[in-house]
Order: C-alpha cells, then sequence, then structure tokens
C-alpha cells in the first residue's frame, strides 16, 4: 500500500487538529490550528534584522534561516498548545509560491514528518493561505466575498464564491503593491521592510504631491492594477526636486504615494461588492496590515453597510495559522499529497 493510499478511506474530524509550516520567504512559522478557526500555537522565526543589511531579502540567507529554525519553531508549537505529534491529525505546508529554497526547506521537513508520523500531508497554496487568514480573524466568517489581497509578491481582487471556488477578478499587471512600498521606502533612505517604514514616514506628511491615477486609460480588465508608473513617478518628482536644488519633503511623499497606492484598491473592492451584490469585503496579505489602508476600508464600508473582516496585523503577514486553516479546507476535501511532492516558486490560483 502505498503512503497515499493509507489515508483514502480516513475518517475526517470537524475539530482536526492541523500543523501548519510557511517557509515561503524570511519567516519560519509553525501553527497549531483546531477546526480551521481556533489558534492553539503560533510561532513565527524571522530573519529579516539580517536581511536589513542588505535592503531585501536574500534567498540564501533565507534558506539557512529556515533551516535552523523550523525544529524549534515546532516543537515551542508543541510545546505551547501543550500537544504531543501524537495529537496531530495532519501536517499542512505552503508548496508554493515564493522562495524556491526557503519553501523547499518547509516541503522536506513537512515529508519527514508526515512520513514518520504516518499522518496526511497537505500541498496548501500561499496565496490561498493567505485568504483563509480572514477565517481566524471572524469565526462566522462564510463564503461568498470579495477578498483585497495585497503583498509584496501578490496584488489582486477575488471573488471567493466558496471555498473551493475562487475566481481573481483583477490583477496587477507590473510591481505588486508591496514591492512598490518597497521600492519607494528605497528612493526615501528608509529601510527594510519599506511598508511600515513609509506608513510611519506618511503619518507625518500630507497628500499634496500630485502622483498619477494608474491604469486611467487601460484598456483591459477594469480591476488590473498596475504600480510600477506610480513607483517610477515618485522616483522622478524626488530626483526632479534634488537637481533644482529644492529640499524633499519625504514625509509628503510618502504620504501623497500611500494614498495613490493604496485609495485604488478600496476602489476596486467596492467596485467588486457592488458588481457581486456581495455584503462582506476581507483583507489578506502583508498590505493587509497597513493602518491607512484599514482606517480607509473602515470608513467607506461603515457608510455602504458593508461587513469588513480585518485579520490581525500579525496574520496579514506570513504565518503558519493561516496555512493550517487552509490546509483544514483541503483536509475536509482530502486533497492529500503524496511523498513526490515538491516545492514550486510559482504556483496558479485554483
Amino acid at each position: 500500500m502505498s503512503y497515499l493510499d493509507k489515508f483514502k478511506n480516513i475518517t475526517i474530524k470537524e475539530d482536526a487538529i492541523i500543523l501548519g509550516i510557511e517557509t515561503s520567504c524570511d519567516e519560519t512559522a509553525v501553527a497549531i490550528v483546531k477546526g480551521g478557526r481556533e489558534i492553539l500555537a503560533d510561532e513565527i522565526i524571522s530573519s529579516a534584522t539580517e536581511h536589513a543589511r542588505f535592503g531585501g531579502v536574500v534567498p540564501e540567507i533565507a534558506s539557512r534561516g529556515h533551516t535552523t529554525a523550523i525544529l524549534t519553531a515546532t516543537e515551542n508549537a508543541l510545546k505551547n498548545a501543550n500537544l504531543t505529534f501524537d495529537d496531530i491529525d495532519a501536517i499542512a505546508v505552503t508548496e508554493g509560491a515564493g522562495l524556491l529554497g526557503a519553501l523547499l526547506v518547509g516541503v522536506s521537513f513537512a515529508k519527514t514528518l508526515a512520513f514518520a508520523l504516518n499522518k496526511p500531508l497537505i500541498p496548501v497554496n500561499h496565496i490561498r493561505g493567505h485568504i483563509s487568514a480572514s477565517c481566524l480573524a471572524d469565526k462566522d466568517l462564510k463564503p461568498p466575498f470579495i477578498t483585497i489581497l495585497a503583498s509584496g509578491g501578490h496584488t489582486c481582487i477575488v471573488d471567493v464564491k466558496d471555498y473551493y471556488n475562487m475566481n481573481i477578478l483583477g490583477s496587477t499587471i507590473d510591481d505588486a503593491v508591496g514591492e512598490a512600498f518597497d521600492k519607494v521606502a528605497r528612493i526615501l533612505g528608509l529601510n527594510y521592510p519599506g511598508g511600515p517604514n513609509v506608513e510611519r514616514l506618511a503619518k507625518l506628511g500630507e497628500n499634496s504631491i500630485k502622483l498619477p491615477k494608474m491604469l486611467s486609460h487601460y484598456e483591459g480588465c477594469k480591476y488590473d492594477f498596475s504600480y510600477s508608473g506610480l513607483k517610477t513617478a515618485v522616483i522622478n518628482y524626488v530626483h526632479t526636486e534634488e537637481q533644482k536644488g529644492n529640499e524633499v519633503k519625504k514625509e509628503d511623499v510618502a504620504c501623497s504615494f500611500q494614498t495613490s497606492a493604496i485609495e485604488v484598491l478600496i476602489e476596486k473592492a467596492l467596485m467588486a461588492v457592488k458588481e457581486t451584490g456581495y455584503k462582506t469585503i476581507t483583507v489578506s496579505g502583508g498590505v493587509g496590515a497597513n493602518g491607512y489602508l484599514r482606517q480607509r476600508l473602515t470608513e467607506e464600508t461603515t457608510k455602504l453597510g458593508l461587513n469588513l473582516v480585518l485579520p490581525e496585523k500579525r496574520y496579514c503577514t506570513d504565518n503558519g495559522a493561516m496555512i493550517a486553516s487552509e490546509g483544514y479546507l483541503q483536509y475536509k476535501n482530502k486533497k492529500f499529497a503524496d511523498l513526490t511532492l515538491n516545492a514550486k516558486a510559482v504556483i496558479p490560483f485554483k
């Protein structure tokens, strides 16, 4: 009997305890979630401070960091949940998308655990994991709803028809919004990670610099995004002012950029709920931790009488709990993998 055949007739538990492993970038994250929504333990060991010296994530450093941290994170999660491996019903792991070397650490570790413990192995799409973070914030959340997925690698509006049927209405055609934040931070002389530092600086400034409205003459999908032009406009503005010998008010640049970058996300999400007739908007991805986005979305959804689900900031960024939560949904659908599972730097959203 093959490894996968062992689980064909497995009895699915409603309160199954899933151990989730996430190593797609620079956070080594392991969490234990019960029933898809109750977090029993959540451990994150980040190598971000090491990457800050280089102005961004260095894949080799990230991979080495995961190798040294993953066992510790797992042991801490079990200890804090007061559980043993015997209590775990399945192992969920991010198979993609992300940094290939980093993903390989998590996938290899998860396969070893699953085989040694004779537990089902669940591959998780990183993007779907971010969307499932909203289930941790609102235990009564049910589809359908519209999700704003905004991170360093992804920017899109997702129509979540049900847990297994999701459709991307539109996505970025170039830079992701989080990527644009990082690049603008660099031109302003701010440290990595750029998003939080741009946000902090923006609080001190005014939205006083005219920046282009993205995709104003675009003939493609109305839900698509483009951040390359906005990023370039900021760079050109700063360079032009410096060449003229003018003082660049960095706080105003940060505020104007943040306003332009965020408002289009809100505009298209509201357009989506209007067209679908849905009553709920959720936010996922690292940019979901941005205070201006959270404030403006709260204002707009309150005016329209919509339900807004905002995960805690900790669960907007990469974490193991979101992988365990999505893993639970795949567990209920018996979407298990065999031991040939491999990491994928790019993975289709489905």
